[in-house]
């Protein structure tokens, strides 16, 4: 698998206080896209946050899931034991031993409140993409400061699974996500 697109969107603020640099769109052999890649100025450099969702576990009393810092139930308003999100110290107590590499957990002892939905699976392949993407960020950066910048799109213009040529796809009937089929 090799990176063919990469996609940088600056943040507005770039000052020294401002850790978040530029939200990312990563696209693989132009088939296989990811979004809301962040690329963080951490304490060694720049680094990528890969796209994450926040872990949860169920109210006791009604069994809605809950992200692990919330005192309430979104669902029955019972009131949730605060500390609750200690028991998933280093990946426990939810079935997910994996400690992800985007500062939410590393196997020292810091709590895992977050997992990504996306990430390369060993150093190598981290590295690479991080390689590819800090100097697709300074060529951003650069090309910002000419007149008549304009931003790019991270929505892109990707190819629709609709619009394929292809008679088996066409054949195939996938709905958009977020709808129902009716």
């Amino acid at each position: 698998m090799r990176l063919t697109d990469i996609r940088i969107k600056l943040c507005e603020s770039q000052n020294q206080n401002n850790r978040l640099k530029a939200f990312c769109a990563l696209t693989f052999d132009n088939t296989f896209v990811i979004r809301d890649v962040k690329l963080i100025e951490g304490n060694d450099g720049l680094f990528l946050a890969m796209p994450s969702r926040k872990l949860a576990d169920h109210c006791p009393r009604c069994g809605e899931k809950n992200h692990l810092r919330a005192r309430f139930c979104n669902n029955c308003g019972s009131h949730l034991d605060e500390s609750r999100f200690q028991r998933y110290q280093n990946g426990n107590g939810n079935g997910h031993g994996h400690m992800n590499g985007n500062g939410n957990g590393n196997g020292h002892g810091r709590l895992k409140l977050h997992a990504d939905i996306a990430h390369p699976i060993n150093a190598e392949c981290r590295q690479a993409i991080e390689r590819e993407v800090v100097t697709a960020f300074h060529g951003e950066v650069e090309r910002s400061k000419e007149p008549g910048y304009i931003p790019p799109s991270l929505d892109g213009e990707d190819m629709d699974f609709y619009d394929s040529p292809n008679e088996s796809a066409s054949r195939m009937r996938l709905r958009p996500t977020g709808t129902t089929s009716r």
